[in-house]
């Protein structure tokens, strides 16, 4: 027995001095750790074996009403249903996405917060130069591709141009008169805009706002003039007839309408701008908690309902392994960031 304090042996010679004894210590505090490290991963292990025993957070980086919280509204319930246990929605609005994906990166590793968001605060934000707070690349495990969808150019519906042609002589007569908004600077809805302004040399002042919701109530009041909207929300919107949809930003037209022409075939040659979605969690999410989520996703991607929204709504599948899907993000990240050298895109 290693003896701490031989003075407490009241005059007794001790079997073993403390100076003597300074070598097992490192044994003892070696031994204490492997213990410690093997309680630990019997309670983690026996949690991932349990998960999920309560209720999931979705956390989507955006206000109701915007595509993001649309998709996610579809998936929530199938993926409860399939797990057994209640998917709550938690609207975190603000900063293009990027207070929601600051607060799953910095949540605990359980698999009971986890994030749906779009490229803008996941590749798009940091190709721009953006500085964020959390790393895309390190704090963020990805979970799941969702689906890809171009985006929608609608105007309010009293604008005076019926097609892209006519916008863009608008936009030339009346330099820096007209505003385009933006669920938020840095997203892919900003980017786009930007993407026309060079594209179409015009001057049109951004005006971003907390989502592509209010975005989209702005337009449809007329207090701004152009908006580049996921399909989702834009699509039914400009069927309606409260805005009108002049062009899709995908290279060919969309099979659910046709009859709206793309910007490439409207004298924008190569206009390709896409909005694509996945869910991601904290970092090290624990195999076992993330071979299940990715599993329930994937069931949920498959049923028969959902396939039939994202069809209507334009959303094509993405790469579904973990390795593909690391890989297109990473080319996104390289497009982007090489748009905004090759155009002058600031994020700011």
């Amino acid at each position: 027995m290693v003896q701490r304090a031989p003075w407490s042996l009241r005059g007794r010679k001790p079997l073993i001095r403390l100076a003597d004894a300074r070598h097992l210590l490192p044994t003892v505090a070696g031994r204490r750790k492997v213990l410690l490290g093997a309680a630990a991963t019997l309670i983690a292990g026996r949690a991932a074996a349990a998960y999920p025993d309560r209720a999931i957070k979705l956390v989507v980086g955006y206000p109701p009403g915007g595509p993001n919280d649309l998709l996610a509204r579809i998936l929530a319930p199938k993926l409860g249903e399939l797990l057994k246990q209640t998917v709550v929605i938690d609207n975190r609005g603000g900063s293009n996405g990027e207070i929601a994906a600051a607060m799953v990166a910095k949540s605990p590793a359980d698999g009971y917060t986890i994030l749906f968001s779009s490229n803008g605060p996941v590749t798009v934000a940091p190709a721009l130069g953006r500085k964020l707070p959390y790393d895309p690349a390190t704090e963020l495990s990805a979970i799941m591709p969702i689906g890809i969808s171009p985006m929608l150019l609608v105007v309010r519906p009293d604008l005076p141009a019926k097609d892209v042609k006519e916008l863009i002589a608008l936009a030339k007569a009346r330099p820096g008169k007209l505003n385009g908004g933006s669920a938020g600077t840095g997203g892919m809805t900003h980017l786009g805009l930007e993407l026309f302004k060079s594209a179409a040399d015009v001057d049109i002042v951004h005006v971003p706002y907390k989502g592509g919701g209010p975005a989209m109530t702005d337009l449809m009041a007329g207090q701004i003039d152009i908006y580049f909207g996921g399909v989702p929300t834009a699509l039914p919107h400009a069927r309606s007839g409260k805005l009108r949809g002049l062009a899709v930003t995908s290279l060919a037209r969309l099979a659910g309408a046709a009859e709206i022409p793309t910007l490439h075939e409207s004298g924008l040659a190569g206009f390709d701008a896409g909005i694509w979605y996945g869910v991601f969690g904290p970092p090290n999410l624990p195999a076992p908690i993330l071979s299940r989520l990715r599993a329930a996703f994937a069931t949920v991607m498959a049923d028969a309902e959902v396939k039939r929204y994202f069809l209507d709504n334009a959303v094509d599948s993405l790469p579904t392994t973990p390795q593909r899907f690391a890989r297109f993000a990473a080319e996104d990240f390289t497009k982007w960031q090489a748009l905004a050298k090759r155009a002058n895109i600031s994020a700011d």
